[in-house]
């Protein structure tokens, strides 16, 4: 396209030097259309039609690049007057450009004087600027901080632009008070208020600097965090202690114990809240508060060992028996009478003894472990081993405790079920954990463990391999190895039905052909499994109304049956030794497995 074509295009749409609208071309073209006046402007483009020909070129260039639409709405235009800029500099007003220079056709635009734009970039206030020194120069934080937990405390100040979140002039905030309030009172629940420990404020005469404000805020919210954590059970890894105990501990990101406490109502009490909510854990706490309230407490009796006393014997450690537990004066002190023995009973049955009143080796021996701060230090024992739970254990659920050879059946606090266990031997611990019972088998085949198969069938079949079909088991051999599998039945070592709730120990609940065997007072005698007495009635219990102990019963010997539960039921192996009975006595059990003593030990209370 031609340059005056161009120009002709654009100035009929209006899009040069802002002229308003002049027309590209008249209404009507004829012989006497004489030349415009020459038309200029300071930054415009002037116009300029010269003759006919140029008016019927600029026509015909619009008339073909223009719809006809839009030519007809331009032709209907009305010519305007032209607008004369007498300033026009160096150029006559009735000058005419020289089309054979393009340049002359050229606007003369100047870019327009732009303010100047000041960015102003903010100074860090002090103490924030403190605060990212020390939250970004790779230093220390605490050393029971994990690198994961370091990284979510500087993102949560990161995301408030590193601004402290418990100082506001140079003074603690209401919200931090609360909190530091509750990390005094950690001692409550067994925990140690100096590994919480902050610093005061405004301890020097010239103030606290904007360093040591930002180390006071920092310090609050590692105090915080690891409080938060060590309620929910980090001041022991449980898997150090056995490799059979592998509770999944619920520890909270340092993260979320920061933005739960900042946007809390009340921060003390939601920094509480992180211990478990459990009525077991709540028993022993109000138990220590109890035994430490009455510090420094009765003297102890450092009873010896000697021959078992009964009522209507004299005997010179009677006294001290009285004294332990508080007799008043009789006026013969070495009669071993009527109120020590009821008194000895009641020892007896708070420790799980036989509540003879006699005198016995083992009463003694359980004299001896019963000063305040061994009790104390059990009491805080058991209480870490709750923190291994859930916070939510469930509203239904099964809680198996180890050492008492008992299962229980809890559904929203109440007690609707319980019965007799047997459980691991000492060398074939039953393991520690939570789990989720799913389904139920009748009449179940037992796969001999690879364990059992290494340590007992593999030697005794060496000397005899006849040993396993003898005793009806199958020996299946495939690809060279040996695998041995009892069929369901009667002697079945699983008993008529098993309860399966998946896990790494390949451990369960069932019964078991050796029923004789809960008539024992310790019942250490499985593999490791959890062999239930009477466990139809527990089947009644956890199947539904659907499959009654008649109906389980009438399916035994017909063949493997699987029966998924109604709803999914948590499963809790536990170990606690001490504990608090329906009438709140404290009650003590023996520590079969040594895993209170190694607890005590982690916890720096000794064995």
């Amino acid at each position: 396209m031609s340059a005056p074509r161009a120009a002709a295009l654009l100035i009929g749409f209006g899009l040069l030097g802002g002229l308003g609208a002049v027309p590209a071309c008249a209404a009507e073209s004829s012989a006497e259309t004489t030349a415009p006046e020459s038309v200029s402007a300071p930054g415009r483009i002037p116009a300029v039609l010269s003759s006919d020909v140029a008016a019927e070129e600029t026509n015909n260039a619009l008339e073909t690049e223009l719809r006809p639409t839009e030519a007809a709405a331009i032709a209907q235009t009305p010519d305007p007057a032209p607008t004369i800029d007498p300033a026009l500099p160096g150029r006559p007003d009735d000058a005419t450009p020289n089309a054979a220079d393009p340049e002359a056709a050229l606007p003369n635009i100047s870019p327009p004087d732009l303010p100047n734009v000041v960015v102003a970039v903010p100074t860090p206030e002090p103490v924030a600027a403190a605060l990212t020194a020390l939250l970004t120069n790779g230093g220390q934080l605490h050393p029971r901080l994990a690198a994961r937990e370091k990284e979510a405390i500087l993102a949560f100040y990161a995301l408030g632009d590193f601004k402290p979140i418990w100082i506001k002039d140079r003074v603690w905030t209401a919200p931090a008070r609360a909190v530091i309030a509750r990390l005094k009172m950690a001692d409550q629940d067994a925990l140690d208020p100096a590994a919480y420990a902050v610093p005061a404020l405004g301890v020097t005469a010239k103030g606290d600097s904007p360093a040591d404000l930002a180390e006071a805020d920092l310090k609050l919210s590692i105090a915080a965090v690891l409080y938060a954590r060590d309620a929910r059970g980090a001041r022991i890894d449980p898997s150090r202690l056995s490799r059979l105990i592998t509770p999944k501990l619920d520890l909270p990101a340092a993260d979320a114990v920061l933005t739960t406490l900042a946007s809390a109502s009340n921060p003390g009490a939601a920094l509480e809240a992180y211990h478990p909510p459990h009525a077991g854990y709540q028993a022993l706490k109000r138990k220590l508060a109890e035994i430490r309230s009455r510090r420094p407490g009765p003297p102890m009796a450092g009873v010896q060992q000697g021959p078992a006393l009964k009522v209507g014997m004299r005997d010179p450690r009677v006294p001290l028996i009285r004294a332990r537990f508080q007799l008043s004066p009789t006026a013969d002190e070495t009669a071993y009478d009527e109120r020590v023995a009821s008194a000895v009973a009641g020892f007896q049955r708070e420790k799980g003894l036989p509540p003879s009143g006699v005198l016995t080796p083992q009463t003694i021996a359980a004299l001896g472990r019963g000063s305040p701060a061994r009790i104390e230090g059990d009491l805080i024992a058991n209480m870490e081993r709750w923190r291994w739970l859930p916070a939510d254990i469930g509203r239904e659920h099964i809680a198996v405790n180890i050492p008492e050879f008992r299962l229980r059946i809890w559904k929203d606090g109440a007690l609707i079920h319980q019965t007799r266990v047997i459980v691991g031997k000492p060398e074939t611990q039953t393991p520690i954990f939570s789990g989720v019972m799913e389904y139920a088998i009748v009449n179940p085949s037992w796969n001999v463990p690879p364990s059992i198969l290494k340590n007992e069938f593999l030697p005794r079949m060496a000397a005899d391999p006849s040993y396993a079909a003898k005793r009806g088991y199958e020996v299946i051999r495939r690809n060279g190895q040996i695998a041995i599998r009892q069929p369901p039945g009667e002697r079945n070592a699983l008993g008529f039905i098993k309860f399966m709730f998946p896990n790494q120990h390949a451990v369960y609940l069932h019964d078991t052909p050796s029923r004789n065997l809960f008539s024992a007072e310790r019942r250490a005698f499985s593999h490791g499994c959890v062999r239930v007495d009477q466990p139809f009635r527990l089947a009644d219990v956890v199947l539904g109304a659907a499959w009654s102990e008649s109906r389980l019963r009438s399916l035994i010997g017909r063949g493997e049956r699987m029966i998924n539960l109604p709803e999914r039921l948590p499963v809790h192996l536990t170990y606690f030794t001490t504990m608090l009975d329906e009438h709140g006595a404290l009650r003590s059990i023996e520590d079969s497995y040594g895993i209170n003593r190694r607890v005590r030990a982690a916890l720096g209370f000794g064995g």
